[in-house]
């Protein structure tokens, strides 16, 4: 029991951020496949014009619409990324909250666009930017936009956390053999 609550105390705070993503992005997916039809746009933000809308669109790839056809591979990894960022939970220090709500975003993400490929096949995208008759950024939704912040974020982290390390003296024991 013990073990438990231990886990729990550490793993809540990841929960929690995950509950908050995975329903944001269900509700905005259902409003999304409600108010505009498959393959038509709308302009939320008019002075913003055509450089951002939502488009309803299915994905039946990863996120940004890359590796099209490959869902049953998405729903592995989800399940798989959820379940060791669970177990790795366990793991964290008290004073890790942000490296916390960075894996909460991963996994929310993770179980957001899970829950689309389990119920409809595909998942659904929505959020288009880029400049008309240049360029747009593949169409994505909360979920896509939670994973890169997550992933982004915790690389960032473990970058500046490597950084803030004192550099180890060079011993004999830990310099590299020589060649003769």
């Amino acid at each position: 029991m013990q073990g438990l609550r231990h886990w729990w105390v550490r793993a809540w705070p990841i929960l929690a951020v995950a509950s908050v993503i995975i329903a944001l992005d269900q509700w905005t997916k259902l409003l999304v496949r409600r108010a505009i039809p498959e393959y038509t746009y709308t302009i939320p933000i008019p002075a913003l014009g055509e450089y951002f809308v939502f488009e309803h669109v299915r994905n039946y790839g990863a996120a940004f619409g890359i590796l099209q056809g490959q869902g049953q591979l998405f729903v592995v990894i989800a399940v798989v990324v959820s379940l060791a960022i669970l177990y790795y939970a366990r793991h964290l220090q008290p004073t890790q909250w942000l490296v916390r709500m960075l894996l909460g975003l991963q996994m929310g993400g993770a179980i957001g666009n899970l829950i689309d490929r389990l119920h409809q096949g595909y998942v659904t995208d929505f959020v288009k930017m880029g400049v008309p008759d240049v360029y747009y950024w593949p169409n994505y939704n909360i979920a896509d936009s939670s994973i890169v912040i997550g992933v982004i974020g915790l690389g960032a982290y473990l970058i500046w956390e490597d950084t803030r390390k004192p550099a180890q003296p060079q011993t004999s024991e830990n310099l590299p053999a020589e060649h003769s």
